[in-house]
């Protein structure tokens, strides 16, 4: 924004004073206004917008510091400049307090005011690009997370879609994936967000519950069903009437109650153990595996009109080795987890360590690498995670080195040398978010020739 487009009142009872900065700030290329005292600066701020206020501090009816008390209650964005012929350090500090951003002690050389007006500027300038940079960060956060769900990879970007999408609806969902993909999250960032989240989300593991005891967990049960049975108990669904139920492991649900199951999900109705009576239920259903249901229903494990009846929605979690652009995503917020709970001040990993983690193939995907992380806080001596502190498993684990690798490409050292040297630099580059002088200390080399090698092999 140019001087011109900038509007300034001054305000003070001498009118020499208001007269010569009008002139002043005129030549300038600033849209000037003047008060002679601080309740018509009040009046005029009231019918004009103003960026920048040029006040006294001793006036007649409403002196400066008033003016400003009122003025900044009310106009707290503007800009204030508190002027005095009888400035001392106490009344500027008050001024300040008050609100004001900056004191001139009278008389003033010309330019004491301009330098005034320009540092305003300066801040003006700077708080819009704080604003801006703000919402681009919001909206970087609102594409790569979700409640707790932290990610950059596409895959996951349009898990996040479905999870709105379906987040308000009754939509029974089936999220599938390896175990450690985060699938209970995924549950909870749809009951969370969507119009059932002040009512209660129940989780159970169908396959931490014994056979014998699943059908009275989940069903309820009246007193005297069975000789423990001294009083009656709601089931899981009833628990959570009007929100969500998730069940994990559905696969592990014999099949002598997955019929029990399924007239529950088309009738909308529960019998406990030893009633006559059925109950009426509002329930979400929200449903995880980590088996293949489709194998488990051509084998006959698994019914295959109860599989159709949840897999309404189908949410699939891409394993981490196929989203490994998240894994510096997700050990920085592990970092951080765990700096809070272990009051470590971890700042990150070695270049070493994070070639490790980058490379390794993690069965037990986000899960394991979760564990991995808390280890290495414990463990870590200084500011960064080393190698020292990496699980011997995963150091020796190098099938990352020739995974999808052309076997003639692989036994070339010196087409070898090359993919790693592209592929440290393209982590490097992601670990830092493309901060090249970052990624150079990393990497361990100098700034223009990591610039070299990222137009050698076509990085971004």
């Amino acid at each position: 924004m140019t001087a011109s487009e900038r509007h300034v009142l001054i305000i003070d009872d001498e009118a020499n004073m208001r007269h010569m900065l009008q002139v002043m700030l005129d030549k300038e290329g600033y849209i000037v206004r003047t008060a002679a005292d601080g309740m018509e600066g009040l009046s005029i701020l009231e019918k004009e917008p103003f960026d920048f206020v040029l006040c006294d501090l001793r006036m007649p009816k409403m002196d400066g510091m008033t003016f400003l008390k009122e003025a900044t209650e009310k106009y707290s964005e503007k800009t204030y400049i508190m002027m005095s012929a009888y400035g001392t350090i106490d009344s500027a500090l008050e001024a300040m307090k008050v609100g004001a951003y900056d004191y001139i002690s009278k008389p003033f050389k010309t330019d004491e005011v301009l330098l005034a007006l320009k540092k305003a500027e300066e801040r003006e300038r700077l708080k819009s690009e704080n604003l801006k940079l703000r919402s681009k960060i919001k909206k970087i956060e609102q594409k790569y997370s979700f409640g707790n769900i932290i990610s950059r990879s596409e895959a996951m970007a349009h898990v996040f879609d479905l999870i709105s999408d379906v987040a308000d609806h009754k939509t029974t969902v089936l999220i599938t994936g390896e175990s450690g993909t985060g699938k209970e999250l995924i549950a909870k960032a749809i009951h969370s967000s969507g119009v059932r989240s002040e009512a209660p989300m129940i989780s159970i593991n169908c396959g931490g519950i014994p056979e014998g005891l699943l059908e009275s967990e989940l069903f309820g049960y009246k007193k005297g069903a069975f000789t423990d049975a001294t009083k009656d108990k709601p089931g899981f669904f009833e628990q959570a009437d009007n929100g969500t139920i998730f069940l994990d492991e559905i696969g592990e649900i014999p099949l002598s109650l997955q019929v029990k199951f399924l007239r529950v999900l088309q009738e909308e109705e529960i019998m406990p153990l030893g009633s006559t009576e059925t109950k009426r239920i509002n329930v979400r259903v929200i449903a995880a595996t980590s088996r293949d249901l489709k194998k488990e229903v051509a084998e006959d494990r698994f019914r295959e009109d109860l599989y159709y009846r949840i897999n309404v929605l189908p949410i699939h979690l891409p394993p981490l080795r196929e989203r490994r652009g998240d894994i510096p995503l997700l050990i920085g917020y592990f970092i951080d987890m765990f700096n809070k709970k272990l009051n470590k001040n971890i700042e990150g990993l070695s270049s070493e360590a994070m070639v490790l983690l980058m490379g390794h193939s993690w069965s037990g995907n986000i899960r394991e690498l979760e564990n991995v992380i808390e280890r290495a806080a414990i463990l870590a001596k200084g500011n960064l995670i080393t190698p020292n502190e990496i699980p011997e498993s995963i150091i020796s684990d190098r099938n990352f080195a020739i995974s999808g690798r052309d076997p003639q490409d692989t036994m070339s050292i010196k087409k070898g040398t090359k993919r790693l040297e592209r592929d440290l630099i393209e982590k490097a580059l992601v670990f830092t978010g493309g901060n090249r002088s970052k990624a150079s200390l990393i990497l361990e080399i100098s700034r223009p020739i990591l610039i070299a090698k990222i137009k050698e092999y076509g990085l971004s």
